[in-house]
């Protein structure tokens, strides 16, 4: 059973950082395609990042330049590492896991495992 835990969530300045982390069974960083997704309040989810089993990367647009998305297979964890932060970030954040290659890495009905979130406050 795939358990994801997220952390490093909190309140900052626009154009401060933060870096999110993602606490993983063992082996799911190794064997699992892994992405950051987000949801703000009214809105739907959305895909932030994606690193596949690789280390590809995808990057939403609006984060490109800005946000970075890593894995250390060894500590089984998965990270965010957001810079230069918009109010427009803030969001609960969703580590995710999926066994087989998403369709499309920004599609949240292609990953099966979820953490339960993190939030992310990005005040003006």
């Amino acid at each position: 059973q795939v358990q994801l835990v997220e952390s490093g969530g909190g309140s900052v300045q626009a154009g401060g950082s933060l870096r999110l982390s993602c606490a993983a069974s063992r082996y799911t960083v190794d064997y699992y395609h892994m992405a950051w997704f987000r949801q703000a309040l009214g809105k739907e989810r959305e895909g932030v990042a994606s690193i596949d089993i690789d280390g590809r990367t995808n990057y939403a647009d609006s984060v490109k330049g800005r946000f970075t998305i890593s894995k250390d297979n060894a500590k089984n964890s998965l990270y965010l590492q957001m810079s230069r932060l918009k109010p427009e970030d803030t969001a609960t954040y969703y580590c995710a896991a999926n066994y087989l290659r998403p369709g499309t890495w920004s599609d949240a009905r292609d990953f099966t495992y979820w953490g339960q979130g993190t939030q992310v406050t990005v005040s003006s």
